[in-house]
């Protein structure tokens, strides 16, 4: 017996009105007696009508079951009303696919026949897969899916600004790639073919995210894709044959990488998405790779010499570049997970200065299906660092810069509770694209993942706003971004500014979103400002110049809040030329050719004494005087204050915050007030922010 699905509600009445006493015929007889005369019979054949894998279904077993139910049915709540009456086993949770909900229950086949004659939407019963992901569907299944949004996809503009993967090449010919990758972005250091040479595609994998985010809600969507920017590919990663690659030539081989795409386009716009990492030999302390993207950043050009860097320009502010770069990730997992990412620190190069340094955190709590991992857990809580992320608790917090900056999602790990660690369970990460064929998916995880996703968030600000500067856009996303609960939990139980600089060492600002990224919204307005300036003047450089800017602010409204709480978040984003020597890394005054500070006009200040507290401040910087810190600040100047990216938020009422009118920001000394031939070769074009 066939049944087709539009009749098969009516054609489950006619059971229906045989079970109905109030339907009898006049002798007592059910109504349709001669035609459910053998109802178990027909059971079965319903039920088989809807079994559609190729195995036959194994009726004498207790096992489990995979059911598609019909999500957008209004009968759902027959399933769940089943499964409390039956009393079966059933898998938590169940996986959304467009209009299915599939669930997962362990009976026997008999003990399934009710289900259609009690309006449970079931639509398929297969052999279990124990799908959570689309990754988890057959080859066949996913190759559907691909195709149906590479269909939907609306390729980017010839001149979109770029996400420039840094990586082990691309797969160009990916159905999802090959719009956004052209044959001409597609490069190698080494010459030759741009295609990835990773065991694992990881360079396939980055170029996915950057482009789309996690694919998974797109490939189960049904609305077009439009892409607003574009990918390039250089390949950095050594394949069969090529010269190997040493840590002493990872700097070198990054500018290598730099130059090809920029020769290649010079006019486009690009982020470069940096997910290659060593272990450091210092932690926080520059090295040559870290140095050489400190001074690409700036738009200097560079060379090498032994294991001296050599700065070959002037930095070039038309040539300044915005590098996006992993965190790095630990060495092992363990189920302290919060103390295992403090004892590892942040690899290199991604204690550069002038780097967006991403890190990991994860909200994906939600383990796999499948009974084998039938009481095993997620290392990490829902909004909290991954158990893959590394920090910079182990830097000279004195010296060296907060890192990271932000996290994006990395991803969590699964434990059996002691001394196994499942790390690549794809529930608990992110789809992207594979390099085994052109509609592959694979999951991708860790800080690699999180920055490829901040990279695509970088793209994007660069579209939205044509006219930023890398170092400015480098800024924004720390800016806009927000502490899961989690993190702010943590963050209110410490009621020090050096304890919450330690826990910014783990997570950095948080958690930029799209929306915050492209839109200011009604109860955070973003305010930015691009300026240049000459910070000294005088025979002798001594004459300290400062920018003092008005905030734009209705002072009214302000004032009407009285003693509601306001958060003002100021950050102040450049970049900086390293130092050529090695000799001069051990201090931040002679690494970095220079510093900007900012400050905030104080509600009893006027403009006059705010303007000489500043003046007084940058000295007492620059000969080591502690300056008084404002109980208003979340991290203070001496916690701000720490590499080429300051951050830190202001916490008052909104009558308070009315008078505090100008923002200052001053600069402090570095090895260029140190070396009068290089200001005069340096300054006159000005510091800008």
């Amino acid at each position: 017996m066939w049944v087709s699905d539009s009749y098969r509600a009516q054609f489950l009445t006619i059971f229906e009105d045989y079970l109905n006493d109030e339907k009898n015929s006049p002798k007592g007889l059910p109504k349709r007696q001669t035609l459910v005369a053998n109802i178990s019979r027909i059971r079965e054949a319903v039920l088989e009508d809807l079994w559609t894998s190729e195995s036959q279904p194994q009726k004498s077993d207790f096992q489990w079951w995979e059911l598609w139910l019909d999500a957008s049915s209004e009968h759902l709540a027959a399933w769940e009303r089943f499964i409390s009456v039956s009393e079966l086993e059933v898998r938590q949770g169940g996986f959304r696919l467009g209009d299915r909900l599939v669930v997962w229950v362990k009976a026997k086949w008999e003990q399934l026949q009710v289900l259609p004659f009690m309006s449970v939407p079931l639509a398929e019963i297969r052999e279990p897969q124990f799908i959570d992901t689309v990754e988890d569907l057959s080859i066949d299944e996913q190759t559907e899916y691909v195709q149906d949004l590479a269909y939907r996809n609306i390729r980017p503009h010839k001149v979109a600004p770029s996400v420039c993967v840094l990586d082990t090449g691309v797969l160009r010919t990916h159905v999802l790639l090959k719009d956004a990758l052209d044959p001409t972005d597609h490069h190698s250091i080494f010459g030759g073919s741009g295609t990835d040479v990773h065991p694992n595609g990881h360079g396939t994998a980055m170029a996915g995210l950057a482009l789309f985010g996690n694919i998974d809600p797109l490939l189960i969507g049904k609305n077009t894709v439009s892409l607003r920017h574009r990918l390039e590919s250089v390949r950095m990663y050594s394949g069969k044959g090529e010269r190997q690659i040493g840590p002493i030539d990872y700097g070198t081989a990054t500018t290598d990488a730099v130059n090809i795409p920029e020769i290649t386009n010079p006019d486009g716009k690009r982020a470069f998405c940096l997910a290659l990492s060593t272990k450091p030999d210092s932690p926080g302390e520059p090295t040559l790779w870290s140095a050489s993207v400190d001074a690409l950043a700036a738009g200097v050009e560079i060379g090498r010499e032994g294991d001296e860097l050599q700065l070959l320009s002037t930095p070039e502010h038309d040539s300044s570049r915005l590098f996006v770069v992993a965190a790095g990730n630990v060495s092992s997992w363990a189920t302290d997970y919060r103390t295992n990412s403090q004892n590892s620190p942040i690899q290199d190069p991604a204690q550069a200065w002038n780097a967006l340094t991403v890190g990991a955190y994860t909200e994906l709590t939600h383990g796999p299906s499948h009974p084998q991992y039938a009481g095993w857990k997620t290392v990490a809580a829902s909004g909290d660092i991954s158990p893959h992320t590394t920090t910079s608790l182990h830097f000279d917090t004195h010296r060296w810069p907060v890192k990271p900056d932000i996290c994006m999602e990395g991803g969590n790990v699964l434990t059996d509770g002691d001394r196994m660690f499942e790390p690549k369970i794809p529930s608990l990460s992110l789809r992207t694209t594979g390099h085994r064929t052109n509609v592959a998916l694979v999951s991708a995880n860790a800080t690699s993942a999180a920055t490829a996703q901040a990279s695509r968030l970088a793209a994007l600000a660069m579209e939205r706003y044509p006219s930023y500067w890398p170092e400015t856009v480098r800024g924004l996303l720390p800016h806009v971004a927000e502490w899961t609960d989690s993190m702010r939990q943590q963050l209110d139980a410490e009621t020090t500014k050096n304890g919450r600089q330690m826990l910014l060492r783990q997570f950095g600002w948080g958690v930029p979103s799209e929306e915050a990224v492209l839109n200011s919204a009604r109860s955070a307005v973003t305010l930015v400002t691009q300026d240049t300036f000459v910070p000294f003047s005088g025979s002798k450089y001594a004459m300290r110049q400062f920018r003092l800017h008005e905030l734009p602010w209705p002072t009214d409204v302000l004032q009407s809040l009285g003693e509601a709480e306001v958060r003002l978040r100021i950050t102040l984003s450049y970049f900086i030329e390293p130092s050529a020597s090695r000799r001069g890394w051990k201090s931040k005054y002679q690494y970095a050719s220079h510093g900007l500070r900012f400050d905030l006009q104080g509600r009893m200040e006027n403009q006059a004494e705010f303007i000489q507290r500043v003046n007084r401040n940058a000295g007492n910087e620059e000969s080591g005087a502690k300056s008084n810190e404002s109980g208003r600040w979340f991290l203070g100047e001496r916690g701000r204050h720490r590499g080429s990216l300051h951050q830190d938020e202001w916490i008052g009422t909104g009558a308070e915050l009315a008078h505090c009118n100008n923002v200052a920001v001053y600069p402090v000394g570095g090895w260029w007030k140190r070396t009068a031939a290089k200001i005069a070769g340096n300054y006159p074009s000005g510091m800008r922010f």
